[in-house]
């Protein structure tokens, strides 16, 4: 029997993709950008972790190997774009939440992996990071606010993890639960929100290829901002599914509810699904603004990943998969 591939979607050929190079050597990207020396002074003025990646005990990890399966059809954001444009109410509920974040103590760091699993395991992250091979993915990130990016995570697959933890088959949902800690994170001294963050899929979704446990990005460690030492990412649903700074993941049989969802579960569903036909109660969903040049352009169902994912959904009700 002969095996047939067929190419994603999403993927165009790679002489069509952003050039490796154009993302591995920063300093070129600085200076395509054009970005002035007012702004590297204003980077360097960051907290001494937000710049010093060479004193992460991971870092020798990085960059990853590529995966060339996961490419894109848009330029990358660039870096700087990213790193200072983020959500991460943990510390403030500004975009410009940077400097701050750096409050966050990301050592010593344990993941407890509980609930319906064989057996019950705490890992440190420095020595899980080196359990599981990792590669750098190319993924899109769309935001429900509508606004998206484009970022080379580095990080290994969730089921990965999954087969890791050896869950029981009565198992039905994974569970994530970040920190809590309001002394290291201010915005969780805030009584509107139902901390700590929360977050949840199915076994199905976990086990998808898509379904990635970002480590790093940019070919180095993840930054603080971003949900430093692990976060996860899913690039065909909404950003708010994909939590950062992970401390727990539990096996369960009843469909966690999230922070957003606990929140305004009109605006915020468990699913959260990117389709450009279903708006947010407040606000359309049929574009969105690419974060480094501002440009509006269509979004796609499931946010470019219908190919891979929309299987997942086959028979169930529609109304509830998109928010």
């Amino acid at each position: 029997m002969v095996a047939i591939h067929r190419r994603p979607s999403w993927t165009i050929a790679e002489s069509l993709a952003t050039p490796e190079a154009a993302y591995l050597n920063r300093r070129s990207l600085l200076q395509a950008m054009g970005i002035t020396m007012a702004s590297a002074t204003a980077l360097a003025a960051l907290p001494g972790p937000a710049r010093a990646q060479e004193a992460d005990p991971t870092a020798d990890l990085y960059p990853a190997p590529k995966n060339d399966r996961y490419t894109l059809d848009r330029d990358l954001t660039p870096e700087e774009f990213n790193a200072n444009y983020n959500n991460f109410y943990e510390y403030g509920t500004q975009k410009e939440i940077a400097a701050a974040a750096q409050q966050l103590v990301v050592r010593p760091w344990e993941i407890a992996i509980d609930g319906l699993v064989e057996q019950p395991m705490t890992l440190a992250f420095d020595d899980l990071v080196r359990k599981i091979p990792l590669e750098t993915r190319l993924y899109r990130h769309r935001c429900v606010e509508a606004w998206s990016m484009t970022i080379p995570w580095a990080g290994f697959p969730l089921k990965s993890l999954v087969a890791l933890a050896k869950p029981l088959g009565s198992a039905k949902f994974v569970r994530f639960e970040t920190f809590l800690d309001p002394a290291m994170a201010p915005g969780q001294n805030s009584f509107l929100y139902p901390w700590p963050y929360v977050e949840g899929v199915t076994m199905a979704e976990a086990a998808n290829d898509l379904s990635f446990i970002a480590t790093g990005a940019y070919d180095k460690p993840i930054a603080k901002q971003h949900g430093a030492p692990l976060r996860l990412h899913l690039p065909w649903k909404y950003g708010f599914k994909s939590i950062k700074s992970i401390r727990r993941i539990s096996f369960v049989e009843e469909q966690p509810v999230g922070l957003w969802e606990a929140i305004q579960p009109s605006e915020y569903g468990f699913w959260a699904n990117v389709n450009p036909e279903v708006p947010h109660p407040r606000w359309s969903q049929a574009s969105e603004r690419v974060l480094h040049t501002g440009e509006r352009v269509p979004t796609l169902l499931f946010n470019g990943y219908a190919e891979e994912v929309a299987g997942l959904y086959a028979g169930m009700d529609a109304a509830k998969l998109y928010m």
